[in-house]
């Protein structure tokens, strides 16, 4: 598998809630992880991320992405995805009771790898535009 098919399988994994599980098998053991987001201030490591991302799926079950943009950077041996997040909070689990309110929120991942394998995870992300839009702050 291509780093560029091993990041593309990593990020449909992830994106669709299907948890470390899933994710792991394209990752490092340990593989970290960055945001610059208060909502993912205390998430780092790839593991947790994905498991944020499932649970992230209770409160908002029609969550999806749509992929903007998709590369892989062989000189800095990193992948680079950009996509939307569409979901509505309809389901309970969130920080407050079903709001009703939906949510497009642009993101990125910048996916780096040791061999063939992704090491360490950076999403750009901008939370409280988000978590506004859902109703949550």
């Amino acid at each position: 598998m291509s780093h560029c098919e091993t990041a593309k399988a990593f990020f449909e994994a992830c994106e669709t809630g299907q948890g470390w599980e899933a994710c792991k098998p394209f990752c490092h053991d340990g593989a970290t992880f960055s945001c610059q987001a208060d909502a993912l201030a205390d998430t780092k490591t790839l593991a947790d991320y994905a498991e944020w991302m499932k649970g992230l799926l209770t409160p908002v079950p029609d969550g999806r992405y749509v992929l903007k943009a998709f590369a892989f950077d062989g000189a800095h041996n990193a992948a680079v995805a950009a996509a939307e997040f569409h979901g509505t909070q309809t389901g309970d689990g969130g920080p407050v009771p079903p709001t009703g309110k939906s949510v497009v929120s642009d993101y990125a991942y910048v996916m780096h790898f040791d061999g063939d394998r992704i090491v360490h995870m950076t999403k750009i992300w901008n939370d409280v535009h988000a978590l506004r839009g859902l109703g949550w702050t």
